[in-house]
């Protein structure tokens, strides 16, 4: 199984290898295998784009040495998987209770019943 996580990039609908991160003080653009999970500052790229990444004139990019890979998932990872599908399986799943209106007042389809004035 691969993993779940897709590329960042717009478009791009292969799975996620490595995570881009940027230390902007050092003008430095790291890429390196998939972090754990997904940060809100980083990205996540597929192998294409984390070789093929290119940053402005003036800053570095240090990259992973070596091949990425797909991490295995893990079993937590496969659970939710696996309680996701069954949840949306059920066919024993109760129906919402139909509420009736309170008071005089009584609904068909869009047609409102009000009482008469007097």
């Amino acid at each position: 199984m691969r993993s779940v996580r897709k590329c960042s990039r717009t478009g791009c609908l292969e799975p996620a290898v490595a995570t881009l991160t940027y230390a902007y003080s050092d003008s430095t653009a790291v890429v390196g295998p998939l972090a754990t999970a997904s940060e809100p500052h980083s990205y996540d790229l597929c192998e294409a784009h984390a070789l093929r990444l290119t940053v402005p004139k003036g800053w570095e990019v240090v990259r992973h040495e070596g091949a990425f890979a797909a991490p295995d998932p893990s079993a937590d990872e496969l659970t939710a998987l696996a309680e996701a599908v069954r949840e949306a399986g059920r066919s024993d799943k109760p129906a919402p209770p139909a509420t009736e209106p309170d008071g005089p007042s009584g609904r068909r389809g869009h047609l409102r019943v009000l009482p008469g004035r007097a």
